[in-house]
């Protein structure tokens, strides 16, 4: 059943190949006695490279992350302001870009489900694609209760499908938390972490309406968002 199935995928990725006639070479390899894993590997390489661009929509635009005057700032800052809890979230969308999932799975809060699960079942929630990339929008002002900081950073989400190679894009926001610098609280506590992410919602202006946009469908990694 396993060998049919990489089969089936070989014969998906010949079919998108077979556009430029390039599938004959990845069959003469085969043929010839070549890796199949290793002519999978070629034939993906060479269709993701005719495969639809990646373009999410820009700031502003439907489906773009809020249009703000001060975006996620880069080089130093303090890492305990709002920026550097945006930081935080650019570091684990990073992480996510380069599959190392296990260290960004260490960025969420480690008393919660998704921080306490497994690695395998972790990296699991990522297999439906094959690229996951990120642009991070401006964080809210830090909100404190109950001993503890909280601050709000959108997030465009955006990649390409595994399963068709299609682009995808989604708009999300991570809320993060860190605990107040009080007696008996560790380093460890004071750091920003990842509490929740969910479906991004337009903030609120003073006349009661919102900014315009509406609140995303959840996505296929919304499943792994909100802790339960």
């Amino acid at each position: 059943m396993r060998r049919s199935t990489k089969t089936a995928a070989l014969l998906s990725l010949l079919l998108v190949a077979a556009c430029d006639g390039r599938e004959e070479s990845a069959i003469d390899n085969l043929a010839n006695g070549a890796n199949a894993a290793q002519v999978e590997n070629n034939v993906r390489a060479e269709a993701m490279a005719v495969m639809e661009p990646l373009k999410p929509p820009a700031p502003g635009t439907p489906g773009g992350l809020p249009v703000d005057p001060a975006p996620v700032a880069e080089g130093s800052i303090d890492p305990d302001s709002a920026q550097g809890a945006a930081q935080v979230v650019q570091g684990y969308y990073g992480l996510l870009e380069e599959k190392r999932f296990e260290d960004a799975q260490d960025l969420w809060d480690q008393s919660g489900a998704i921080g306490s699960q497994d690695d395998a079942h972790f990296a699991a929630r990522f297999r439906g694609f094959s690229e996951i990339h990120a642009n991070v929008g401006a964080p809210s002002e830090p909100e404190g209760a109950a001993g503890s900081m909280h601050v709000t950073v959108p997030v465009q989400v955006y990649g390409r499908i595994a399963a068709n190679g299609r682009p995808w894009h989604v708009l999300r926001q991570v809320v993060l938390r860190r605990v107040d610098d009080v007696p008996g609280s560790t380093q460890e506590q004071r750091r920003w972490h990842i509490e929740t992410i969910g479906a991004y919602q337009p903030p609120v202006d003073a006349s009661g309406a919102d900014n315009g946009a509406e609140a995303q469908a959840i996505s296929m990694t919304d499943g792994m968002a909100k802790r339960p």
